[in-house]
């Protein structure tokens, strides 16, 4: 039987996708199988199931998440009445309900609907469904009196229609004076009161929402450009100089198409740092001539220009109350949201009042909650050397809006700073000296190595490391300007937690200044590596994929040994197959007498691990193989940690996987050094960054004790 809960409203604007993502994201930590329902919906294709199901990686049910569309809804009511439509509603809930172990179900939207008593509808479905309810209450535009009379006659509408009201949520709240209010109320009544302010970032348009509702023709502009938030509109009609001083950071330039100096102007600034902005809507169908479409073009490569045939007055009216939408095509927007809400929202106890059994499997979704909750619960400082790669600026937004894990981002100021004005971030960016001002949000500090005043303190250091190598500090001057070094360094000196790189350069060169300078920590005999591999039931590790060509049978035990303390340290129970071309003993000859030996040491070293091998892949992870080839082994048929022989089986075996079998692999995460540097695909996604970070930090929290933070740079 699925537990299911039913997150609705009493009118429009509540804009409770943010509680909807976040209720999702609480699910998706406490059980394996979780499905969406929308009863009633605009379309046959919702966008915030979409979203749900990409975000989540739900896959497609076997019934359709969509009970009916609104229109059929309202004519079975008007023919058939109110009976039959919940009916029918119901079948298909159910229909649904039975593919999982929870369900979140999203109510009605209170928009042209054509349903009378909509409230009572969303309450009586509740109710049909078995689910508990969590009622959303908008707070924009009400004072603290206002809020607080919304908020009770929610709670007082769905608890009279006998709803099961596990909370109530008063969202997108913007005067303090509400914000305490509602928060006073939750003491009064039987069930807690949460509280989430307005975020701008949010109600933010991106460009393509912009083009979408003026109908806009797109003359220049990349993806990543239109996916910027647009955060207000300028409208240009007066000379260069006084429309650039009326240029606010992150806005849409609205002007004539015929007015080249405005288009070239903001553009310029855009480019120089002086104001990012999210583009340019030309109106009244004038386009530049093609030699100024040119220069916008190689001014600010990828920023939106976009062209309308109307005037710019009636072009203002279809801009005015245009707002930004949670959608599958907004995937920074849902980590703003799912930001929010954690922020706000006392996980614990929403999670506690959902009632939840928590499954014992650990699914790949579940392994991507307990590293962000991990992380968050004991904030370390990072350090990023690629501070100036995309990839890693968005990562890091993520990173701070979730509050994972402060960060330092090596590289120029001023060049980090144009570059995330250019992708239109949100990055709480403080230099070296600035004292950050809220301690209790996660920040972003910027260091150049070239003109840091630790590059003298790094270079003495270096150089007494490396003199049994010939380095003099003239020579360890230069080579600590080089991020990965200064990076390392700074985790070497105590001044950051662990490093993640490799975004844009090699493997050898991240991990590199960690052989030399961190070095491996005692009873490590050498430094190896893991991947996390998050099938679409399961997640396993494998060992070692990325750093040790053909390790001997003391080699591949200790890579055995860390592997196990690695998965366990992240929640995986280990269960150690150490692999080879046969299985048991059906095979012989070096290779195979190698991981047979290494098997031998890993049971002597440490015997209360379970370890088997030498073993097939299909015998140790496919029950009916192991059933067949090693009867009553504790291992075969259900290994999560993984051994290969050597690295060109792991990494072909972990790459073959990964993109055969649609896998997310989390690595590779190095083992066995004395503090924690991580390397990142050059192919890695903004997500892989972000899981990799996580588990830095919660690698980071096993090297030193809770208490004390690290000094700053």
């Amino acid at each position: 039987m699925s537990r299911s809960v039913y997150v609705t409203g009493i009118g429009r604007g509540d804009g409770r996708q943010v509680v909807e993502l976040g209720i999702m994201e609480l699910l998706t930590r406490q059980v394996e199988r979780v499905g969406v329902f929308r009863p009633l919906s605009h379309g046959d294709r919702d966008p915030v199931v979409e979203l749900l199901r990409g975000r989540f990686r739900l896959g497609r049910p076997a019934a359709p998440a969509i009970g009916m569309s609104y229109a059929e809804a309202a004519a079975l009511q008007a023919e058939r009445g109110s009976d039959e439509l919940v009916a029918r509603l119901v079948d298909r809930f159910h229909r649904v309900a039975r593919e999982y172990r929870a369900v979140l179900v999203m109510g009605t939207d209170y928009a042209d609907t054509g349903l009378p008593a909509e409230l009572a509808l969303n309450a009586r479905l509740a109710n049909e469904f078995g689910a508990v309810v969590l009622p959303v209450v908008s707070g924009r535009g009400e004072d603290a009196e206002q809020l607080v009379a919304e908020v009770r006659n929610a709670h007082h509408a769905y608890t009279s229609l006998g709803c099961d009201v596990i909370a109530t949520i008063a969202n997108r709240v913007r005067s303090e004076a509400a914000l305490e209010a509602a928060r006073t109320l939750g003491r009064h009544l039987p069930e807690p009161v949460f509280v989430i302010p307005e975020e701008p970032a949010l109600a933010a348009p991106t460009v393509a929402q912009v083009a979408e509702a003026v109908g806009a023709t797109v003359l220049l502009g990349d993806q990543t450009g239109m996916a910027r938030d647009v955060r207000g509109f300028v409208f240009g009609g007066a000379s260069l100089p006084t429309f650039l001083n009326a240029m606010t950071e992150g806005c849409m330039v609205v002007t004539p198409g015929d007015r080249a100096d405005l288009v070239v102007g903001a553009l310029a600034a855009h480019s120089s740092g002086a104001t990012p902005v999210a583009g340019v809507l030309l109106t009244l169908g004038l386009n530049p001539g093609e030699q100024t479409m040119r220069l916008a073009h190689r001014l600010a490569p990828g920023t939106p220009v976009l062209s309308v045939p109307g005037g710019s007055f009636p072009t203002a009216a279809e801009l005015f109350d245009l707002e930004g939408k949670l959608t599958a095509a907004t995937p920074r927007k849902a980590e703003i949201a799912l930001g929010l809400f954690e922020k706000h929202v006392d996980t614990a106890v929403l999670t506690d009042r959902l009632s939840v059994v928590r499954t014992d499997r650990v699914t790949p979704m579940m392994f991507e909650h307990q590293l962000i909750e991990r992380a968050r619960a004991d904030r370390r400082r990072l350090v990023l050397p690629e501070g100036t790669e995309e990839r890693v600026l968005r990562a890091a937004e993520v990173l701070l809006r979730r509050n994972v894990c402060d960060l330092t981002l090596l590289g120029e100021d001023t060049t980090i700073r144009r570059k995330a004005g250019e992708l239109g971030l949100d990055l709480p960016l403080l230099a070296t000296d600035e004292v950050a001002g809220d301690p209790s949000a996660a920040t972003a500090r910027i260091v150049d190595p070239q003109d840091s005043p630790l590059r003298e303190r790094f270079a003495e250091v270096y150089a007494k490391l490396r003199a049994h190598r010939g380095v003099t500090y003239e020579l360890a001057y230069d080579v600590v300007t080089d991020v990965s070094y200064f990076g390392t360094l700074m985790v070497h000196e105590g001044l950051a937690d662990g490093m993640v790189s490799g975004a844009e350069h090699s493997t050898a060169a991240t991990i590199r200044p960690a052989f030399e300078i961190i070095r491996t920590k005692p009873g490590a005999a050498i430094v190896s590596s893991v991947f996390f591999m998050c099938l679409a039931d399961r997640v396993l590790v494998y060992g070692d994929c990325a750093v040790n060509p053909d390790p001997d049978a003391a080699q591949l035990a200790d890579i055995a040994i860390q592997s196990a303390a690695t998965a366990a340290q992240f929640g995986v129970e280990p269960r150690i197959a150490m692999l080879s071309y046969s299985t048991g003993t059906s095979g012989t000859g070096a290779d195979v007498d190698k991981v047979r030996e290494a098997t031998e040491l890993v049971r002597t070293l440490r015997p209360d691990l379970k370890a088997e091998g030498p073993i097939q892949y299909d015998a140790a992870v496919e029950p009916t193989v192991a059933a067949a080839k090693l009867p009553g082994s504790e291992v075969a048929g259900q290994a999560t940690v993984l051994i290969f022989p050597d690295l060109n089986t792991g990494n072909n075996t972990y790459k073959a996987v990964q993109r055969s079998a649609g896998a997310v692999a989390v690595g590779p995460v190095l083992q066995g050094l004395r503090k924690p540097v991580n390397d990142l695909s050059r192919g890695a996604l903004v997500q892989d960054i972000v899981n990799t970070v996580a588990i830095t930090a919660v690698q980071a929290q096993q090297h030193r004790p809770a208490a004390g933070r690290p000094a700053e740079a």
